[in-house]
């Protein structure tokens, strides 16, 4: 590759920040959705195992704090008529999540420790909004969502957090210059 093309492809990307932004915002929305239709039922919880997670680290990661937030945001707009059954403080949870996530692997800070500490911090705040968001609806004591709410996901969690920070590791350099905030 020649550097002047490098050069124009790279002016390319900035000048079309807001629909790379758009793109990326839409992308994510539409594979959490996509995630969501991987379900395996859990026996004893009213909450499915999904890939949703797995889109909802890389949204942060990738797109950063704000358009991975944003993008999970629409998601739960979207979701609207399911915030407020048992998986509604999980789509919340979502939100949160991206934020944090894009916040911890902000430039520099694409260590592959690092990712999956972050992304582990984004799976306990989406396992927290989760449990709560059970303890109300369904009137039951802290000790018994955590059993419905997080302790069946934690082995299959741990693989997507696995499996996404090694996605990221191999695309945050790229990422980061695209979607820089």
């Amino acid at each position: 590759m020649n550097k002047a093309y490098a050069a124009n492809h790279h002016k390319e990307v900035i000048i079309n920040k807001k629909s790379i932004a758009f793109i990326g915002v839409f992308f994510f929305i539409f594979a959490t959705a996509l995630g969501a239709y991987v379900r395996i039922p859990v026996i004893g919880t009213p909450v499915p195992i999904t890939l949703q997670t797995f889109f909802v680290f890389l949204a942060g990661a990738v797109m950063g704090k704000r358009l991975g937030s944003l993008s999970q945001l629409c998601y739960a707009i979207l979701s609207a008529p399911f915030l407020l059954g048992p998986t509604g403080g999980y789509f919340l949870g979502f939100i949160a999540a991206s934020y944090i996530i894009g916040r911890m692997t902000e430039p520099g800070k694409h260590r592959i420790g690092w990712v999956i500490f972050s992304f582990a911090v984004g799976s306990i705040v989406i396992y927290a909004s989760g449990i709560l968001w059970l303890c109300y609806l369904l009137k039951i004591d802290m000790a018994k969502a955590i059993y419905m709410g997080a302790l069946p996901f934690i082995p299959g969690d741990t693989v997507k957090i696995l499996i996404a920070a090694m996605v990221y590791s191999g695309i945050s350099k790229r990422s980061k210059e695209i979607f820089s905030e």
